[in-house]
C-alpha cells in the first residue's frame, strides 16, 4: 500500500486504531509523550517522531486521538507547523464549537480538517468495528474512506466541521444515560433481594436491554473488575459538551440535565481517572448493597 500516515495519541483508543492501520499495510509515523506506548510501534516498523510538528513534516495525512479539547487544539496547531501535512483527521471528542474553530484555523493555513469522532470503545477499536463519524468536504471523505474502513464502519454526517461531533455527543449522552439508569435499576433490584446476574440476563432479553447491560455489567461490573477502559472524566466531559450545545440552541433537556448531575456526582466522589463502570459504587453505597462479586 505504501502510503505514510501520521498518528498522534497512542492511548486506550489510539493504540488499537493505529495497530489496525499497520495491519492493513500503511506506513506510520507516530508520536506520543510516553515512550512506553511508542516502543511497540517502533518494533513493528513505525517511525517515531520527536514532536507533533515533526509528524506533520513526515506525512500528508495526520490522525490525532487525544483526550480533551484543549489538548487537541494545542497538538493540531503544532501539527499544522509541519511542512508536509495537508489533512488533519481528529478522532477525538471535542464538541462542535471546538471542531468548527479548528476547521477555520486550518482552512486559513490552506489545510483540510476532518472532524472524525469514533464510538464503540476499546473493544470496537481492537475489532475494527467502531462507528466512524465524519464531517468534511465530500471529496476528502471519498479519499479517506478506504483507510478509515480499517478501523470501523464509516458514516458521512455532513460537510461542516462540528456535525460529526454533535452526532457523537448525542450518542454518548444516550450511553451515559443507559449506564446511570441501569446502575440505579439493578441496585434497586439487588436491594429487593434479586441476584444482579439474573437481572442482567432478564433485561438482556427484554425491553430494557442497552449497552450497559449487554457490555459493561457482564464485562466489568458484576465481576467487580471495573476495567472497561473508559474514564469517568471523559464520560462527564461528553455529557457536559452535549448539554452545552443543546442549551446553546435553546433546548431544555431535563433528562440530560439529570444525567449530567449523576456523572458530576461520580466525578466528585471517585475522580476523573476512575473507570466509568465504578458508577455502580456511587449508586450502591447509600443503598447498603453490593452489586456483583469477585470471581
Amino acid at each position: 500500500m505504501g502510503e505514510t500516515i501520521g498518528f498522534i495519541g497512542l492511548g486506550n483508543m489510539g493504540t488499537p486504531m493505529a495497530n489496525r492501520l499497520l495491519d492493513a499495510g500503511y506506513k506510520l509515523v507516530v508520536f506520543d509523550t510516553r515512550d512506553e506506548v511508542v516502543a511497540p510501534f517502533v518494533a513493528r516498523g513505525a517511525k517515531r517522531t520527536s514532536s507533533a510538528a515533526d509528524a506533520g513534516s513526515e506525512a500528508e495525512t495526520v490522525l490525532v486521538s487525544l483526550p480533551t479539547p484543549d489538548v487537541v487544539q494545542k497538538v493540531v496547531a503544532e501539527v499544522a507547523q509541519g511542512t508536509a501535512v495537508r489533512t488533519v483527521v481528529d478522532l477525538s471528542t471535542t464538541g462542535p464549537r471546538v471542531a468548527a474553530a479548528i476547521g477555520a484555523e486550518l482552512k486559513g493555513r490552506g489545510l483540510t480538517f476532518v472532524d472524525c469522532p469514533v464510538s464503540g470503545g476499546v473493544g470496537g477499536a481492537k475489532a475494527g468495528t467502531l462507528a466512524v463519524m465524519i464531517s468534511c468536504p465530500r471529496a476528502t471523505f471519498d479519499r479517506l474512506e478506504p483507510m478509515l474502513n480499517h478501523i470501523g464502519k464509516v458514516f458521512f454526517i455532513g460537510e461542516a466541521p462540528g456535525a460529526a461531533q454533535m452526532m457523537k455527543l448525542c450518542n454518548n449522552l444516550m450511553s451515559a444515560a443507559a449506564m446511570a439508569i441501569s446502575a440505579e435499576a439493578i441496585t434497586a433490584g439487588v436491594k429487593a433481594g434479586i441476584d444482579p446476574a439474573v437481572m442482567v440476563d432478564v433485561i438482556n432479553v427484554s425491553s430494557g436491554m442497552n449497552t450497559a447491560t449487554t457490555q459493561k455489567f457482564p464485562k466489568s461490573i458484576l465481576n467487580r473488575r471495573f476495567d472497561y477502559g473508559f474514564a469517568t472524566g471523559l464520560m462527564f466531559k461528553d455529557v457536559r459538551l452535549c448539554l452545552e450545545e443543546a442549551e446553546g440552541m435553546g433546548l431544555d433537556l431535563k433528562t440530560a440535565q439529570a444525567v449530567r448531575s449523576v456523572w458530576q456526582k461520580v466525578m466528585d466522589e471517585l475522580g476523573p481517572d476512575s473507570d466509568f463502570t465504578r458508577i455502580i459504587e456511587v449508586i450502591e453505597k447509600p443503598a447498603g448493597v453490593t452489586v456483583g462479586k469477585i470471581g
